[in-house]
């Protein structure tokens, strides 16, 4: 069988042997783009669910924090702006002044945004009004953080941003989910914290991308609610679904809770489980890997990252769905105990997947047949149908 492979910002076409299985990753449904973005904005703000709308949270004269999803979402459109300017006519109808607001970019431990990025992510008209009032989240800067303590179930400690603790209300701006793996409360408590909370989590055995028993959500929530029992008050939160980069599909406003819960509630019904992806499991699994990263946004790709976060991150979360053990291996994933062996087809610089300690073959053919002599008579094999990557037509430009 022929099958077009997505391979650095093209694709290539391999034939794998006959009765491959084809496994796909994609969504069940699609969603559409939403036909008025700002309205939908605003009605998911005038039904907030779990909580008041914002003008009856704040009264004349209190301080406001507004966080937003940095660059590494994946999402393009404006829902920043849009969404950020609706949350300012809130805050005007309940009588807090625009001058009582902050902006934050909630870059956890990615690189903070240069100024014509934050443009980019906002647009130049807020860049401008908010000046100094527009900042990035440092996550190395003590004197920007607040200590809440540790979680009374598991100790996990919670560290966050001052500009939370000390505004009296603090809204932030989802602007993707991917799977399960973002939203909630990933949003403020990696976000907008440090190294020594985010740790907790962003380890091998600690992600996940799973929308039922998330292990890495259940941590999640924990820290989230120490840190609003801390602050005496909740977060307001703003969740999106996307039709695609660029536009959005459904938005969700209320509690950080509800809003993940009612996002999951789509996303279940458009991603079956990624184990039901293979009736049995296979001994050889064949996907590409694109030439793209969410932390290579308006950047140079990083190879070694890319190999690494993408192919055996979010892309190889299917080896563990999909796989028997000892299809594949390699060691800054402990996670992904089914590997037994990885080999790269096709590298341009074969020196990158050697550096990691991984086979290079000349082609998918001579990586797939090498694999099947590993196996022996009657190995199986699957191949990942992906969504296309979207291409950043700016990237490397700024």
């Amino acid at each position: 069988m022929n099958i077009d492979l997505p391979y650095a910002d093209s694709t290539i076409t391999a034939t794998l042997p006959p009765g491959t299985r084809r496994l796909s990753s994609e969504p069940a449904g699609a969603l559409p783009p939403l036909a008025d973005l700002d309205g939908a904005v605003r009605q998911a703000l005038a039904a907030p669910l779990g909580l008041p709308r914002i003008r009856d949270l704040v009264k004349p004269g209190v301080r406001v924090t507004i966080a937003f999803d940095d660059h590494t979402t994946g999402s393009f459109g404006p829902i920043r702006p849009v969404a950020i300017r609706a949350v300012l006519d809130e805050l005007a109808a309940g009588g807090v002044s625009r001058a009582q607001v902050r902006l934050v970019c909630a870059n956890a431990l990615h690189r903070m945004c240069r100024p014509a990025e934050l443009a980019r992510l906002l647009d130049q008209e807020l860049v401008r009004e908010f000046g100094p009032r527009l900042t990035c989240h440092d996550a190395e800067d003590p004197e920007q953080i607040a200590d809440l303590g540790s979680t009374a179930e598991h100790g996990y400690p919670v560290d966050v941003s001052r500009l939370v603790t000390d505004s009296d209300l603090t809204v932030y701006v989802n602007t993707n989910y991917i799977r399960g793996f973002t939203g909630g409360w990933k949003s403020v408590c990696i976000g907008l914290s440090t190294w020594r909370s985010i740790r907790v989590t962003h380890d091998p055995d600690g992600m996940s991308m799973s929308l039922n028993r998330n292990r890495m959500h259940a941590v999640l929530d924990e820290m989230g609610h120490h840190l609003e029992r801390r602050l005496g008050r909740r977060i307001f939160k703003i969740d999106t679904l996307l039709a695609d980069p660029f536009h959005a599909a459904q938005v969700f406003a209320g509690g950080v809770d509800e809003t993940r819960h009612a996002a999951l509630e789509v996303q279940t019904r458009r991603f079956p489980p990624r184990r039901e992806a293979a009736l049995e499991p296979v001994d050889i699994l064949v996907y590409g890997v694109p030439d793209s990263s969410p932390y290579a946004i308006w950047a140079q790709v990083n190879p070694i990252l890319t190999l690494i976060s993408m192919g055996l991150g979010y892309l190889g979360g299917m080896i563990e769905a999909a796989g028997k053990p000892g299809i594949l291996a390699t060691h800054p994933l402990k996670r992904l105990r089914h590997v037994g062996r990885v080999i790269v087809a096709g590298p341009r610089d074969a020196h990158v997947p050697r550096h990691l300690g991984w086979e290079v073959a000349a082609s998918v053919e001579e990586a797939v047949a090498r694999a099947q002599a590993i196996h022996g008579p009657g190995a199986t094999s699957g191949v990942v149908e992906q969504p296309p990557m979207p291409a950043d037509p700016d990237r490397g430009r700024h």
